[in-house]
């Protein structure tokens, strides 16, 4: 086993954490009336290029993490998120106030479209640096057909209000609508992490993707409270 030190959240909820009702007025028309060609721009320069999104999920990614294999990396700064900070930031600071942490840091920000018809399927966010940070939805369009499930439980998450989910727990949702869903989520720790301006997001993904390719992901295992690669995995399970 590749065994790694790794620290849990004792405030990261085990299921999903309903966090409320938050005011996306401001933000919701922006984000609706993005043309095709925006999320098409974005989304072939994602760093999140990962088998259960290909032909089910778009992304616009804002921020997103230096290195897969580290409990607390770097949290990478992309140019489009000058474009969306003073919209975006203010919301999501409206939700985690609740959280009363005196140092914090805002992680992984993204936009994610999952298409009319298409299926996430179950599976776990357990890359090491998915451990530590709480994991929160924001819907921002959805359908009566669109359950979200954690562990062994069915959920229907609503427009204007906040979920944190418990993404180290099997999830996955489907989308039985014939509209899109789109949610806004973001990591969020409680505590200060450095933060770096990339100038250039393709090449950063491009660089991510060779690292996995290089050396795999290593997946946390809850139960055993450690890490190890994608084929001890495989033969665990």
């Amino acid at each position: 086993m590749t065994k790694t030190a790794v620290i849990e959240n004792p405030n990261k909820t085990k299921d999903v954490r309903f966090l409320g009702p938050v005011d996306i007025s401001s933000i919701k028309d922006d984000i609706i009336n993005l043309s095709q060609e925006y999320w098409d721009t974005y989304d072939n320069i994602k760093p999140n290029k990962f088998g259960e999104f290909k032909k089910t999920t778009e992304h616009i990614v804002f921020r997103f993490v230096s290195d897969f294999h580290q409990a607390f990396p770097d949290i990478l700064e992309y140019p489009v998120w000058s474009e969306w900070k003073h919209k975006l930031e203010p919301v999501i600071r409206s939700v985690v106030a609740q959280y009363g942490y005196k140092e914090d840091c805002i992680g992984k920000v993204m936009l994610a479209k999952l298409k009319a018809g298409a299926e996430i399927k179950k599976h776990k966010d357990s890359a090491l640096e998915n451990v530590y940070p709480h994991k929160i939805h924001i819907p921002i369009t959805t359908n009566t057909e669109t359950p979200f499930f954690v562990g062994d439980r069915k959920y229907h998450f609503e427009v204007g209000q906040a979920y944190e989910i418990d993404n180290i727990d099997i999830h996955g949702t489907i989308n039985g609508g014939d509209t899109d869903r789109i949610h806004l989520l973001f990591t969020y720790y409680d505590r200060p992490m450095n933060e770096i301006k990339v100038a250039d997001p393709e090449a950063n993904a491009q660089e991510l993707e060779q690292e996995i390719l290089k050396s795999g992901i290593y997946y946390y295992d809850r139960e055993l409270n450690e890490t190890m690669t994608e084929q001890e995995t495989a033969i665990a399970n």
